[in-house]
């Protein structure tokens, strides 16, 4: 039976651990790497909520993006998800900016894909940023509808400070930052999941289109697409996409 340590392996082929960005803590955090493993859950984060769905499952492990430790631990409170992992005997393998990260797979290709990109490229110009193109010139207000019924939003918020796109950068999650190398690579639009006021200026200064998805759609959209990628590689595994964790935004 295939174990934790050969799913971290596989890892290593496509999101090293050593490419996170120095801030992050990413592969083993809870659990043991010898630990064999015969069903596991993959979810964009870990909360309470998803640790009693994987018990529920019968798993031994949880996959995800965000990691259930990010800042040391000066206290494990009960009921936390970390204190539920350990006392389930549950391991957890978290995966964040190497996946962000790879040019082979990971969230920002799954990203781009769904929305409709071609010829996707990791950008030098900027921190996390992938630039591709769609297949058709298309209006802004075009672009904001593609993106919402790809990641199946409920709503998102949108500029068209260009009129016709093309040439479309990605940044998953809190990529808002990398307009300006979505400027330096000549896009007419980015696409990210959060962007922050001083940022959403430059862009209209800069004539980009700034399409924001929300943090959660923005890379959900890589979890199901890991799961199967996972499950071809381990077919004495089953891995199952959490249906507990939303981030629960609601629009009125």
């Amino acid at each position: 039976m295939a174990t934790v340590n050969d799913i971290l392996e596989f890892f290593e082929e496509f999101a090293p651990a050593d490419s996170a960005m120095d801030f992050d803590n990413v592969g083993l955090l809870v659990g043991c790497k010898d630990a064999e493993v015969s069903r596991a859950l993959v979810s964009l984060d870990i909360t309470p909520e998803v640790v009693y769905e994987a018990e529920t499952l019968g798993c031994e492990l949880i996959i995800s993006h965000h990691p259930v430790i990010f800042q040391p631990l000066k206290r494990l409170e009960r009921g936390s998800a970390p204190y539920l992992l350990a006392q389930k005997d549950i391991a957890a393998i978290c995966m964040h900016t190497n996946l962000d990260l790879s040019e082979s797979f990971g969230v920002n290709l799954c990203l781009a894909e769904a929305i409709g990109l071609k010829n996707t490229v990791r950008s030098d110009k900027g921190e996390c940023i992938f630039v591709g193109e769609l297949e058709r010139e298309i209006s802004s207000d075009e672009l904001a509808e593609q993106v919402k019924f790809a990641l199946d939003c409920k709503g998102l918020r949108y500029t068209a400070a260009c009129d016709r796109v093309k040439r479309v950068a990605v940044a998953s999650g809190s990529g808002g930052s990398e307009v300006f190398a979505a400027a330096a690579e000549g896009c007419g639009a980015l696409v990210t999941g959060e962007i922050k006021h001083h940022e959403l200026n430059a862009a209209n200064e800069l004539g980009i289109s700034v399409i924001e998805a929300g943090h959660f759609k923005s890379e959900n959209i890589v979890i199901l697409p890991l799961a199967k990628k996972l499950g071809k590689r381990f077919d004495d595994i089953i891995f199952t996409k959490s249906k507990k964790y939303d981030d629960k935004v609601k629009f009125c």
